[in-house]
């Protein structure tokens, strides 16, 4: 057994025996910590040098349609191993007090966790689809049992939208599998993404666009791409506190890191085809739910359509088609996730003192729970692109990427993408209007509102700063996630 397959299964396995009656927050936390450690062995024992996929393993299931269980990671998949782990970690230490269900509550989290790290370590095609698959139903019991206001209600909306992503993705991977050129792999297709990716020709260009558009929808739906975004600020809302942290911090990047991974490298003549429509939702992700999100009364409301708008510079980078474009949109991930799941855990501790969340019950918080006040600032200060956080290097790598990736066509005229690099920008305003005007309301000046807070248990604390540290990481040394991401991403472009 690999250490790969460990990180995917410890958690299920620990899910397991918290339903046989083990411990249920002692078993959650040991199978987080447990697999942080183990991913941070795989991160320390990758070779950068020798690059490529490390650690692998393969076990034959059908081998006469091509599908074999096989994991690996190379640098892109590592860092968004890592990010699963860390977030993991973080809301299992932060999970309230459960009054009903306990075992079935934890049981949950460690799925979702085990399918997300199942989906990214996973290089067969159709793995990848079953392990992201296998946490949405975990996700749909936590909102609905344990989630709070419209529970019911925003549990049934993001299964059907999940659900139906999921149905149009899978129609875009069996075109997907059946269009390949089997001339080039001996008469027989395949599953294996390594494969598919090493083989030049393997999708015929006629049939990429039909491909590429399939894949699009399918993956935006998932990611909450506009007009498929309706789903998300209100599941988040009503998410309790560690589903919202998995969801909006990990699971949701499993469709942005599948059109890196699929198709960046299978379905150029598809993404040449399509990129004008993808420039088009990408700004309106960005500028339209970025103003949205100004009209928010409430901080989960707010951090749910800011999670929506913070895609659309990650298309972005993926839009750009090249190193420097993908390569901060694949680390703007991870600064998205760690710094959405810092934002989603201090907004679950307020909502104990406030259900309602409403920026006018609350004022002056920072005078009274200082480690809450400069926590909250630096989680904010990370989403929004400041210096010093891992999201301020990548957003630069992002826009400089996407701008140089189109020669202008004239002096004073500009390419479609440079265009929605200058929306782009004009949407890092807008999000320094909303996340500093929710912070100023409610952490500074006198306490004028009802709320009561005071400042969190040291479990919260501690999985607050374990990703505070993380994000600060990135900002102050972006090699430390660059040398693993970026001789990946050329490798993908250069297939």
């Amino acid at each position: 057994m690999t250490v790969l397959s460990l990180i995917i299964l410890l958690p299920i396995v620990n899910a397991l025996a918290i339903m046989l009656g083990a411990p249920a927050r002692k078993s959650a936390q040991l199978a987080a910590w447990t697999q942080l450690a183990l991913t941070l062995f795989v991160v320390f024992g990758y070779n950068r040098e020798v690059g490529g996929v490390q650690f692998g393993s393969s076990w034959n299931v059908a081998p006469e349609w091509g599908l074999s269980l096989r994991l690996g990671a190379d640098g892109l998949s590592l860092v968004m191993l890592l990010l699963t782990a860390l977030v993991t970690v973080a809301a299992v230490q932060v999970s309230p007090r459960i009054e009903k269900r306990e075992g079935l509550f934890y049981a949950c989290v460690l799925l979702i966790s085990a399918g997300a790290a199942g989906a990214f370590a996973s290089f067969d095609l159709f793995f990848f689809y079953a392990f992201h698959e296998l946490a949405l139903i975990p996700t749909f019991l936590l909102i609905g049992i344990w989630g709070h206001g419209q529970r019911h209600a925003a549990a049934w909306r993001i299964t059907i939208y999940l659900a139906t992503g999921s149905i149009i993705l899978l129609v875009g991977f069996a075109k997907l599998y059946l269009a390949q050129n089997t001339a080039l792999l001996h008469g027989h297709r395949t599953f294996d993404m390594i494969v598919m990716a090493k083989t030049p020709g393997l999708i015929p260009a006629a049939a990429q666009g039909g491909i590429y558009i399939w894949l699009l929808i399918g993956f935006g739906v998932l990611i909450s791409l506009v007009p498929f975004h309706s789903w998300a600020p209100g599941a988040y809302a009503s998410a309790p506190t560690p589903a919202a942290m998995l969801h909006a911090g990990v699971l949701k990047k499993f469709g942005l890191y599948g059109l890196m991974r699929v198709a960046v490298p299978l379905l150029p003549e598809g993404a040449k085809e399509w990129a004008h429509l993808l420039l088009i939702l990408l700004v309106l992700n960005i500028l339209y739910i970025g103003l949205v999100t100004i009209a928010q009364k409430r901080l989960d409301m707010m951090l749910g359509y800011s999670s929506v708008m913070h895609m659309g510079y990650v298309f972005l980078g993926i839009a750009a088609g090249n190193a420097v474009g993908i390569s901060g949109a694949a680390m703007l991930m991870l600064g998205h996730g760690l710094s959405i799941a810092a934002l989603f855990a201090m907004a679950g501790h307020l909502r104990q003192t406030s259900p309602t969340l409403v920026f006018t019950d609350f004022g002056g918080i920072a005078k009274k729970a200082p480690f809450l006040g400069y926590a909250f600032g630096m989680a904010a200060f990370a989403s929004i692109g400041l210096p010093g956080f891992t999201n301020f290097a990548s957003e630069i790598m992002v826009f400089f990427g996407a701008f140089s990736s189109a020669p202008r066509p004239g002096t004073f005229s500009f390419s479609a993408i440079q265009i929605a690099v200058i929306c782009g920008l004009w949407g890092v305003v807008i999000g320094a209007v909303y996340m500093l005007r929710a912070f100023r309301k409610m952490f500074m000046g006198e306490n004028s509102g009802t709320a009561q807070v005071s400042e969190p248990p040291s479990s919260l604390r501690w999985a607050v700063l374990i990703l505070l540290v993380a994000l600060l990481i990135g900002g102050v040394w972006p090699k430390s996630y660059l040398s693993f991401i970026q001789p990946s991403v050329e490798a993908l472009i250069a297939k």
